[in-house]
């Protein structure tokens, strides 16, 4: 298999600096398309993979899985795409295509293990995939998404993670007009989740801690604002929700958020990945039959379903763009919840 070098920014080891690293990026093959990438966004997973978070990161590692390009090569094969189109991947570059679910458009739960955008298996070169912090991309056209022309380009690159990671929640449960929705968390994920779940109708809340970011949220849309920490406030929304999705990245006390479910209602985490501490307390559960879910990202029919909902409501994440030489001081911004709401790096920079 012919393989041809890329410029990237990368890292060698969990402890290392992202620097700009030369990688290799297979030659286009019948059903691949190139994509020059123009804007990546930045992801709380990229910095947990560069620093060997979760483990089993494999090094050169070249994070980045929210871009958008221009599609410069086709192959021979290729109908959906041709040079000069707009496109874009997300986390998914490849899955086995044949159990069920990838026959049910579910690739993000295939059963023998998806193919990341990084740190996953690419099988035609034998080594690890390397993300969109780089000048190209190669993808099977199958897992390359259809970009509405209207929108700001460096803004649609955090709906590739951000956007469809609370999309995917919102469809499943069936969340449309006169749904009443709530939002844990106001970061990269949750105020998509807002704007998404707005764009489909439903009456939203948002549960945070902190009282100073009721404007940002109100600008937003958000009908309604609860400080978590507040006993008084969180009695006055007992039993009221259909839906809430639980963007908090880390490990804390789901059950106080249960308690506000509506009968059937359903606690969906998207942003923590653990056990849960303390545990979850099944009365109010059993009693109302409330549910704890989880969900990750989408398929690739339902990523392009909410790519051309974006399009057609002109919703697009709130984002900051960066230089790729910055990236290891926004890692460092990312952490202390200094941006608003996703880092997206001008891919033009790394030409420089």
């Amino acid at each position: 298999m012919e393989s041809v070098k890329v410029k990237a920014y990368g890292t060698e080891a969990c402890d290392a600096p992202l620097k700009q690293l030369n990688i290799d990026r297979r030659a286009v093959m019948p059903l691949d398309v190139e994509i020059e990438i123009l804007y990546c966004g930045v992801c709380h997973s990229d910095l947990h993979t560069a620093r060997n978070d979760w483990g089993g990161s494999v090094y050169p590692a070249v994070p980045g899985h929210e871009i958008v390009g221009k599609v410069t090569k086709v192959g021979t094969g290729v109908t959906k795409f041709k040079v000069g189109d707009l496109a874009a991947v997300g986390c998914l570059v490849d899955s086995c295509r044949h159990c069920d679910s990838c026959k049910q458009d579910l690739e993000q739960y295939c059963l023998n293990g998806f193919t990341g955008t990084y740190n996953g298996k690419d099988k035609h070169l034998g080594i690890q995939t390397f993300g969109g912090y780089s000048e190209k991309v190669v993808v099977d056209e199958h897992f390359v998404l259809q970009v509405p022309t209207n929108l700001d380009l460096a803004a649609v690159a955090p709906l590739l993670c951000a956007g469809i990671t609370t999309w995917s929640p919102l469809k499943h449960w069936k969340v449309g007009k006169d749904s009443k929705v709530a939002v844990v968390g106001l970061g990269g994920l949750g105020h998509m989740a807002i704007k998404l779940a707005k764009g489909l109708g439903a009456h939203v809340t948002l549960f945070s801690r902190s009282a100073n970011k009721e404007q940002d949220a109100i600008a937003l849309g958000v009908d309604k604002m609860v400080i978590s920490t507040d006993a008084k406030q969180m009695s006055a929304v007992k039993g009221q929700f259909d839906l809430i999705i639980d963007t908090v990245p880390y490990v804390h006390d789901v059950n106080p958020y249960v308690a506000t479910l509506n009968i059937s209602g359903t606690l969906v985490l998207v942003g923590y990945l653990g056990n849960l501490s303390p545990m979850l307390n099944t009365v109010p559960m059993i009693l109302g039959r409330k549910s704890v879910a989880g969900s990750v990202i989408g398929g690739i029919a339902e990523t392009q379903e909410m790519l051309d909902f974006c399009g057609k409501h002109n919703i697009v994440s709130d984002i900051e763009i960066i230089k790729m030489q910055e990236i290891n001081e926004a890692y460092e911004r990312m952490l202390k919840s200094d941006v608003r709401y996703r880092f997206v790096i001008d891919m033009a920079s790394l030409k420089s």
